[in-house]
């Protein structure tokens, strides 16, 4: 059986388990992870495009105070930061564990007289020079796991200890607009361009998806708000069942109409490339300057598992994704809108600091973030470049930036959400930000709160009965309906003032019907704000 060595002897890779590895983490891709999943999938000038539907995340962001967008460009694989951002200081240490894939020093751009980027990503380098690019060093996470498969779900989900279904825009989503399931947004908040799923945008209870593989269906869809006939079907069980399965394949076209709007309602006034990822970008663009008012868009790369052949490889995917940003923001420039646009690359883990013996690198631990933008007010560095005389037990790079870390300040301090909300997009836990050049400022204070005491409910199951608590932070009067999955109003359970402090309602005997078992939806109104989640009927 052939296998793969590192230079370290520390670990053996076998070709087919890593092969097969391959063919299970592309069953699910990055954005399913991290939360931003939803909507569904169509084409747009040649990219499948995905849309959020009923999200809690997507709730909060289309409804956000301010008009700040956030661009995630996901580096698909693995990148080698080491040959993104050249360490001048220890140039030799790097030339040393690299003799025939390090950038010889005149192939290089100087940032600093610490750090240089390769001359293959000089379309970035009057970006740098504009003050509109931060370099993020050393990002990671504790016991980095070098799994595409696992450490993609950690960089989505911020679990690296447990695997947790969901991730840090879907639990955002949920927390703050948890109306969804009642009423759900207008326009989509999160859309992915590109590979298809990631717990990113994932909630515990959303996870919708359409698909159009043709294009030429999209013009039928927006017009019409349909792909499929229910008109003209045969009069039997089968056209029954087909009635069924085109009825809700057409319920899942509903952000069809305004996607294709924002598209042909505006242009691209720069010249892309013809490649992958300046094709996705060119996308968000038009999107943007269409007005379609999402704030939270993806779009990827792949080819990053650099294990073999990386010198031309690497080499391409970079110039491919320098050029792709460059003229992202010369575009967004023509309208004045690049000031609200904020865009960070991501990437599962880097890669290894010795070559292999394969002219490529093996699977690493951290590497520098990306970061683009007006708003950075500035370029630089952030964080501590980690030393290549002081690596890992396996010759992996320390990190000194966790990458939950750069999530709590584009939460906080771009999309300006309050503490308490990252907190539990986070997973209960508190992270310090990083300094990327932008504040938010003074942030509103949710009206319904006393004391630091937000609003809150949930259900417990008790003896047969199903009962829903919530918890008063002040008086105030107070509507409690009961909807069925169709959204069709069932029963008003509560309609009247409450009181401050802790309260519960048995909804069966609230609603003084007989109810079946099912799933329902409760409906909570007070204080001109709204809270639903889904309720099992027992």
């Amino acid at each position: 059986m052939c296998t793969h060595h590192n230079n370290t002897g520390f670990k053996k890779i076998q070709i087919d388990e890593h092969d097969q590895e391959h063919k299970d983490w592309s069953r699910r891709s990055f954005i399913q992870a991290l939360g931003l999943v939803g909507g569904g999938t169509m084409m747009l000038g040649s990219s499948a495009l995905t849309a959020s539907t009923p999200s809690p995340l997507a709730m909060a962001l289309s409804q956000a105070e301010n008009d700040n967008i956030l661009v995630i460009i996901r580096l698909k694989g693995g990148n080698d930061g080491l040959n993104t951002i050249v360490p001048l200081s220890e140039y030799d240490l790097y030339a040393n564990a690299r003799p025939d894939l390090r950038i010889a020093e005149n192939r290089l751009i100087n940032l600093s007289d610490e750090f240089a980027m390769p001359n293959f990503m000089t379309s970035l380098e009057s970006i740098w020079g504009d003050g509109k690019m931060k370099v993020v060093h050393s990002v990671g996470y504790p016991d980095q796991d070098l799994s595409h498969f696992r450490s993609s779900d950690i960089w989505a989900s911020t679990e690296p200890n447990d695997f947790v279904p969901t991730g840090w825009f879907g639990r955002y989503f949920e927390e703050l607009f948890p109306d969804y399931l009642v009423n759900p947004p207008e326009k989509p908040a999160a859309v992915q361009i590109g590979s298809i799923g990631n717990l990113i945008f994932d909630g515990v209870e959303n996870n919708y998806a359409f698909t159009v593989a043709n294009p030429n269906q999209l013009n039928d869809i927006a017009q019409n708000g349909v792909v499929h006939d229910l008109q003209n079907l045969p009069e039997c069980v089968y056209g029954d069942q087909l009635e069924f399965m085109r009825g809700t394949t057409n319920t899942t076209y509903q952000y069809a109409g305004v996607i294709h709007d924002a598209y042909i309602n505006s242009t691209n006034d720069v010249e892309y490339i013809d490649d992958r990822i300046s094709n996705q970008l060119a996308i968000v663009s038009r999107l943007i300057k269409g007005g379609l008012g999402t704030k939270v868009y993806m779009v990827s790369l792949g080819g990053f598992d650099t294990h073999a052949n990386q010198i031309d490889e690497h080499e391409s995917l970079m110039k491919s994704i320098s050029i792709a940003v460059k003229n992202f923001y010369d575009d967004l420039a023509t309208t004045g809108i690049d000031s609200k646009v904020l865009s960070m690359t991501i990437s599962e883990f880097g890669r290894r600091v010795e070559q292999n013996g394969s002219m490529g690198t093996d699977h690493g631990s951290s590497a520098p973030i990306l970061m683009f933008g007006p708003a950075l007010n500035g370029s630089g560095f952030v964080g501590t470049h980690q030393s290549l005389a002081d690596l890992d037990i396996i010759g992996n790079l320390k990190y000194s930036v966790d990458f939950r870390q750069v999530y709590a300040t584009v939460l906080k301090e771009w999309l300006c959400i309050d503490q308490q909300t990252v907190d539990i997009a986070l997973l209960g836990q508190q992270y310090d930000t990083v300094n990327l050049g932008f504040q938010c400022g003074s942030l509103s204070v949710d009206e319904f709160e006393l004391d630091g005491t937000r609003f809150s409910h949930f259900v417990s199951y008790e003896q047969g009965e199903t009962i829903l608590h919530y918890n008063n932070p002040s008086a105030a009067h107070m509507v409690i309906k009961l909807y069925n999955i169709l959204g069709q109003e069932i029963a008003t359970l509560k309609n009247d003032f409450s009181l401050q402090g802790s309260h519960s309602v048995n909804i069966k005997q609230a609603a003084q019907q007989r109810l079946s078992r099912a799933q329902y939806i409760y409906r909570i109104s007070i204080r001109n704000k709204h809270y639903s989640k889904s309720v099992l009927i027992k």
